[in-house]
């Protein structure tokens, strides 16, 4: 029904093997969730696919880098659904830290005020570390590429029920990254009601960026230097230029003979914090990104 109703001129199969076999497909999106996903991806790297796998890409750090390897075996492109790194304001933060705006980035800020009860009683529901894990790994994400060369040493996290919450997983979360030079702090209150926001603060030893707004499609943006400051007009919105930007990258590279920036090998570096971070929270204490393999739990 659904694919008469928005792709009518659409194939549709009940085997995903039948679509690998076709000779005039390239590229494929798997996005079902991860225990589902693994032996699509592999038979999708095998069948000499190019792969964009929805985020979080794996549940094992081992796994993903086996998967890697397999790619590079077959001499495909691997990449993941990292859509957060195309929502505006984090794609101009992610080109103007590139581009030395700000200088040697020294900490990054993000918190996240939202209402996240629209779960209770779904499938999301009974995820226990929703917030930190599902939700979180866009933060994550971003923590990793803006903090740049800046290698994470000790994640510090907890997650918390909030007062008068109705969703079953904790709606309250932390996480403080440190490293050598800088350091990024990840905020959560799944549970705000009234007064919504999202705030990202970046200060690097030669400017500023700030970006907020009333939730993730609305954010202005201001970047302060010594020049002085610029409000750069924002263009999009995260849920369809982030979506967009993930597979127009991996159509670029396949294109152009290079690794995708949202490479399956770069977001390796993301779930090693993000698997550090609910770690953290479980046993309460400071936890070595990439110490933890797999995601607890699971």
């Amino acid at each position: 029904q659904r694919q008469r109703e928005f792709y009518p001129e659409a194939d549709t199969y009940l085997d995903y093997r039948e679509l690998l076999a076709r000779d005039d497909i390239e590229v494929v999106d798997v996005t079902p969730h991860p225990h589902q996903r693994l032996p699509i991806l592999e038979a999708a790297i095998d069948a000499g696919k190019h792969v964009l796998s929805q985020k979080p890409f794996v549940l094992d750090l081992d796994v993903g880098e086996a998967l890697i390897a397999r790619a590079e075996r077959r001499g495909v492109q691997l990449a993941v659904n990292q859509n957060g790194r195309w929502a505006p304001h984090f794609s101009y933060m992610r080109h103007a830290v590139a581009a030395n705006l700000v200088g040697q980035v020294q900490s990054v800020e993000f918190a996240v005020h939202w209402d996240h009860n629209w779960i209770a009683g779904s499938a999301f529901d009974m995820v226990e570390d929703l917030v930190l894990y599902d939700f979180g790994m866009h933060w994550f994400d971003m923590a990793a590429v803006l903090l740049g060369n800046e290698t994470p040493q000790r994640v510090h996290a907890s997650a918390r029920h909030a007062a008068g919450q109705d969703a079953k997983p904790p709606l309250l979360a932390q996480a403080a990254i440190e490293c050598a030079g800088a350091q990024a702090t990840i905020f959560f209150n799944g549970n705000t009601r009234q007064g919504q926001q999202d705030r990202t603060y970046l200060v690097g030893t030669e400017g500023t960026i700030g970006a907020s707004g009333v939730d993730l499609t609305v954010q202005e943006i201001v970047l302060y230097t010594a020049a002085g400051v610029a409000r750069p007009q924002l263009v999009g919105t995260w849920f369809e230029q982030g979506f967009h930007g993930t597979m127009a990258e991996l159509l670029c590279a396949v294109e152009e003979g290079r690794e995708p920036n949202n490479s399956a090998r770069a977001n390796l570096a993301s779930l090693a914090l993000c698997f550090a971070a609910v770690a953290s929270a479980h046993r309460g204490e400071p936890v070595v990104p990439g110490s933890v393999r797999r995601l607890p739990g699971h």
